[in-house]
This record gives structure tokens, C-alpha cells and sequence, in this order.
């Protein structure tokens, strides 16, 4: 069974280092526009706010862990990025209907207004910068960009992670 290793040299290492250069790019490029859009919205939301609304949106009221593993992140994590959230009346803090011990973390009237604002001014910048592409380009893009996301989490997941000293 071939390595690693095997299989990296068995690949054109001039279109890996392409593409690991350009996924480079991109991250820095998407860091300093946050791919905030156009106008007013634009830089008005970081990562982290945005896909915690968006998941929340998307799944529904949720419990703090069932939000980090949907997120494939710790549940300290989501703690500490929706604080802000329910600071500013875009995510409100519910008991759960059947625990009332437990929390519930559900998209506000003012989340969903807010989200909808940001989502509209990253199509209109999505749309600009694909202006010249066709619709099947775009498609392309799209299904390769969720697959190379998609094999990069599960890369991610099967790497040891390091542990601390003692």
C-alpha cells in the first residue's frame, strides 16, 4: 500500500504548490475584505459571527453543544463567540422546553435581519468578482470549492493533534 509520501510524488508537486500557494492567497485575500460585500455591510461581520448565524438560521434553535458539533468545533468555542452574539440582541438565550436547565441559543428577529443584510452584500460582492464567469463556471467552482472543504475537514479530523507538555 503506498505512504503518503508515495502518493504526494506520484502527483504534480508544480500543481500542489500551485494550489497550496493560491489557497494561500485566497485566505489572505478573504481575511481582508472578511468577504464582507458591498456597501454599508461590507467588513461589518467577522467569520465567526456570520457562520454561527448562518447555522442557526439554517439548523434552528439549538443547544450550545449541538451547535459545536455541528460546527465541528468545542463547545468553550461557541461559548465565547456567541457571547457577543447575545450581547447585541442577535442570538437570544432560551431554556430548553423539555430541560429547563439547559440552554438554547436561537437566531433573533435582529440576527436574521442582520444576516440577511450581510448574505445580501456578499452575493452582491460574489457577483462582481464572477461577473465574467458563466453559469457553469461558477457551478464548477461551487462543487469544488465544497468538495476541497469538505476533504480539508476530514483531513483535519484524521490529523493527530499535538498534545501539550506536562
Amino acid at each position: 500500500m503506498p505512504t503518503q509520501s508515495d502518493m504526494t510524488t506520484q502527483l504534480d508537486t508544480g500543481v500542489l504548490d500551485t494550489l497550496q500557494h493560491q489557497v494561500a492567497v485566497f485566505a489572505r485575500r478573504a481575511e481582508q475584505t472578511r468577504l464582507g460585500g458591498v456597501g454599508q455591510a461590507r467588513n461589518s461581520m467577522d467569520r465567526a459571527a456570520y457562520l454561527l448565524l448562518n447555522r442557526l438560521d439554517q439548523e434552528g434553535p439549538m443547544g450550545v453543544k449541538a451547535l459545536a458539533g455541528s460546527m465541528g468545533i468545542d463547545s468553550s468555542t461557541v461559548t465565547r463567540q456567541v457571547a457577543p452574539l447575545v450581547d447585541s440582541g442577535m442570538v437570544k438565550r432560551t431554556s430548553h422546553p423539555e430541560d429547563g436547565r439547559a440552554v438554547v441559543l436561537q437566531l433573533s428577529p435582529r440576527g436574521k435581519a442582520r444576516l440577511e443584510e450581510v448574505r445580501s452584500s456578499r452575493r452582491d460582492l460574489m457577483a462582481r468578482v464572477t461577473d465574467d464567469w458563466t453559469k457553469e463556471e461558477r457551478d464548477l467552482f461551487c462543487d469544488l470549492l465544497t468538495r476541497f472543504n469538505i476533504a480539508l475537514s476530514a483531513a483535519h479530523s484524521t490529523v493527530p493533534q499535538a498534545t501539550p507538555a506536562t
